[in-house]
């Protein structure tokens, strides 16, 4: 009995675009932190966490559209923000960025970088944060406006 799949695994096995390949799978793994000490044994295959994050992230599906045959929404919900939290989302994409600049044959981290013009205007001028205070101040002005309903 030792030797049994974990419950999480599809049963029909539908494979969706966005599921990992052996080869990413191989790639991914490593750099994911194992279960806790001390608590009870992980109940759920992390291959299929990872492949429904990635149904989430390359569909962009609402939380409440998961397809039933991947792990519970609270299940990858939980993980992403963990794996968010303690670096692991980061730490996988600097090592995935690192392999893809050398297999390429560039080096790890690039030497140079080219900025633009526009990239410079909208630097000056506070790119998002001053987008999302706007936005904010139109929506205070019309709430308080009277003809607004």
């Amino acid at each position: 009995m030792d030797d049994e799949k974990p419950s999480a695994i599809r049963p029909q096995q539908v494979a969706y675009p966005s599921d990992l390949t052996d080869d990413e799978w191989g790639h991914v793994e490593p750099l994911i932190p194992p279960a806790k000490r001390g608590g009870s044994k992980r109940r759920v295959d992390i291959r299929e966490v990872m492949n429904g994050i990635m149904y989430i992230l390359s569909t962009g599906c609402q939380w409440r559209a998961v397809p039933k045959d991947l792990p519970p929404r609270s299940t990858l919900f939980d993980y992403l923000n963990l794996w968010t939290w303690d670096g692991t989302l980061d730490r996988m994409h600097h090592a995935l960025y690192v392999e893809c600049r050398e297999q390429s044959e560039r080096e790890a981290s690039p030497t140079a970088a080219i900025i633009d013009s526009q990239s410079v205007k909208s630097a000056e001028k506070g790119g998002p944060g001053l987008i999302r205070m706007a936005m904010m101040r139109a929506r205070k002005s019309r709430a308080r406006s009277a003809t607004f309903s």
